[in-house]
């Protein structure tokens, strides 16, 4: 009943000083909304990301340049250049047995133009088995052809969403597009895929890779490589080929100075999620400290309040309030405001949550919308526990009040 009573006191005190409640749990509404907005962002980036590398498929092999240790991530994954990949590693690699295809890959941004109609699209320098090594297919016209890698030829294939901006309800076969300047004919569109590899796959388009080495970037490296093996139970041969194959062209002997990485879907799905889940406990963290911020705001608050109720505090204590009594009003007012500011903040994550998957969905890619009880949890406890933490002090300090001092003031 006691209890009760300070609530319904702390309400009606909140409800009086409406402007300094709001600015006392600001910062508990801003640290649990960051806590709450990043622990679901965290987990819906996570999904989307393995499910873009499941997508690729279960028996695929990429070669990235860069060495890295065993279950780290290379370095090409960070954006780092890493130049010691070439086309002629791809044309071994894929004369080892056991693989199905095998595509080289370099890619680019650049402006294409038809016809006045211009847009900025990515593109991707890949071999002619990229249909089969990505598991995807033509609509109308054809893919790329081995000869016209070799002769550098000045071919495209669309991605359906780039035929759609640049060319309408227009047939785009043997139309004549540029590209950075330089003009291809159009050869083929792709089917619709959506998205796979963290890209739109619809909104980029496909030139010869020799063409984007060559002509597009000027220069003589890949970006990556990837095999498709015949079946599951061949992966692991088959990685070891490609380690000891790179080893032999590149003239390494010794296997940690590989100056390439070689991981399959499962490898690089473990990786995956090991990264992206440090990453979001880390994000977690930084968003915490705001808690810690808002926690100092409370304190303050705390302890303005314990000075304007100081006769409060003494006359309580004249008429038989023990020092423990005192003590649990001014936690209870305490862990109430960060409880109340925690709520809020729940409410705002969850809302901020929502709109960031509403807009990457619009982006064309399948964000899902992830808030998790564990995060409101972790978030709600961890306001509370701010909130008894920094009001301890000031609740202490006004516990060790003598009533008759009290009453002077």
């Amino acid at each position: 009943m006691r209890i009760v009573h300070v609530l319904k006191y702390i309400l009606l005190d909140i409800k009086i000083q409406k402007t300094r409640a709001l600015l006392t749990m600001l910062g508990i509404i801003i640290g649990v909304a960051s806590v709450i907005s990043i622990m679901a962002i965290g987990e819906s980036a996570q999904d989307l990301l393995l499910s873009q590398v499941e997508a690729l498929g279960s028996n695929l092999i990429g070669v990235l340049p860069g060495g890295s240790e065993e279950g780290q991530p290379p370095a090409a994954l960070f954006g780092i250049e890493i130049t010691t990949l070439t086309y002629d590693d791809a044309l071994a690699l894929g004369k080892l047995p056991h693989i199905a295809a095998i595509s080289p890959y370099v890619t680019g941004q650049g402006t294409m133009i038809y016809l006045g109609q211009a847009g900025s699209f990515n593109y991707s320098g890949v071999g002619a088995n990229y249909p089969e090594v990505e598991d995807t297919s033509i609509e109308s016209g054809r893919f790329i052809k081995e000869d016209e890698v070799d002769s550098l030829a000045r071919v495209v294939v669309l991605g359906s969403k780039v035929r759609e901006d640049l060319f309408g309800n227009d047939d785009p076969l043997g139309k004549k597009i540029k590209i950075n300047q330089i003009t291809f004919q159009v050869i083929g569109v792709m089917k619709e895929r959506g998205s796979a590899a963290l890209q739109n796959q619809d909104q980029q388009v496909f030139v010869p890779i020799k063409t984007a080495q060559k002509i597009l970037l000027g220069i003589d490296y890949l970006n990556f490589i990837r095999a498709k093996v015949v079946a599951g139970e061949n992966m692991d041969s088959v990685v070891t080929q490609f380690q000891e194959t790179l080893r032999f062209r590149h003239h390494i002997k010794d296997p940690l100075k590989d100056d390439f990485t070689v991981r399959n879907t499962a490898q690089a799905l473990d990786i995956l999620g090991t990264v992206t889940q440090a990453l979001k406990m880390f994000l977690a963290a930084v968003a915490g400290i705001s808690l810690i911020v808002g926690g100092i705001g409370i304190m303050n608050i705390m302890f303005v309040t314990v000075t304007e109720r100081t006769k409060e505090i003494g006359l309580r204590k004249a008429v038989g309030a023990k020092r423990k009594d005192i003590l649990i009003q001014f936690l209870i007012e305490s862990a109430t405001i960060t409880s109340i500011g925690g709520a809020i903040g729940i409410v705002t994550g969850i809302l901020i949550s929502l709109a960031v998957s509403i807009g990457v969905n619009y982006f064309g890619y399948n964000w899902k919308f992830i808030v998790t009880p564990p995060s409101i949890a972790m978030a709600v406890l961890m306001a509370i526990g701010v909130g008894i933490a920094f009001g301890l002090w000031p609740a202490n300090r006004a516990s060790k009040m003598e009533s008759v001092e009290a009453l002077r003031k």
